[in-house]
């Protein structure tokens, strides 16, 4: 059995945090229609460029405008956009984790067992 990581940078309550994020978008207006706007727009062959877009819009937002707080959030929307754009790429390169013989999930792979996924 794997021993519990010890992240030195809060890697797991960070991720769980962007979870609870991203959870919020799923309530708000633009998700309340049976498609997103992003739906549409990945539907139409457009997604990388607008996910890796907004990445860079909100990556030169960060830090100049408002507290440090606002500056937090654009920060949570730089890795939702790029967390999407993930979707997008194994989508488009029909990248599928299968966990080996042994292996249950991909918390139990090697890095070299990750770079072999396709």
């Amino acid at each position: 059995m794997k021993s519990r990581v010890n992240y030195k940078f809060y890697e797991d309550k960070l991720i769980r945090e962007l979870q609870e994020y991203v959870d919020k978008t799923y309530d708000q207006h633009y998700a309340t229609d049976k498609y997103q706007a992003t739906d549409v727009i990945i539907d139409s062959g457009h997604g990388t460029g607008f996910c890796l877009g907004n990445v860079i819009k909100y990556a030169k937002r960060y830090g100049n405008k408002g507290s440090p707080c606002d500056a937090r959030k654009v920060l949570m929307k730089i890795l939702h956009y790029a967390l999407i754009q993930l979707y997008i790429h194994d989508e488009e390169n029909k990248t599928v984790f299968k966990p080996a013989p042994g292996h249950h999930s991909i918390d139990d792979v090697t890095p070299d067992e990750w770079n072999k996924v396709k």
